[in-house]
């Protein structure tokens, strides 16, 4: 027991430091706030649901993991390095993509809730 509550500990800790440092984090979490109850709101389906905040969810957990990736390069190599830019901007990219999944799988759900018959 006293292992989940470290780790629950730990993960309060780095979600509270990462929205305190990152304005992505930030805005990814008010958009979440706003996620929740629209996807409420839009589908009676429990599955849309957990799929429309799911992805919501999965873009801050892969701009947590951006973040981390981040730090730590600039821990590493404080300067300017190529190899460390590129590294950068592979984890960037990770959460670009993921923004592009979420933004699909929203643009879906609210298309079929204004009732756009699929082509």
């Amino acid at each position: 027991m006293q292992r989940i509550i470290n780790a629950t500990r730990n993960t309060w800790r780095g979600l509270v430091w990462a929205a305190n440092s990152e304005a992505a984090l930030r805005e990814e979490i008010i958009a979440l706030a706003i996620a929740v109850p629209l996807a409420l709101f839009i589908t009676d389906d429990s599955w849309k649901r957990a799929l429309l905040i799911g992805v919501v969810l999965l873009v801050i957990a892969i701009e947590l993991l951006n973040t981390a990736i981040e730090k730590l390069c600039d821990h590493v190599t404080p300067s300017q390095h190529t190899d460390i830019g590129r590294i950068k901007d592979m984890g960037s990219a990770a959460v670009g993509v993921t923004l592009v999944i979420a933004g699909l799988v929203w643009l879906a759900a609210i298309v079929q809730w204004m009732g756009v018959p699929d082509p």
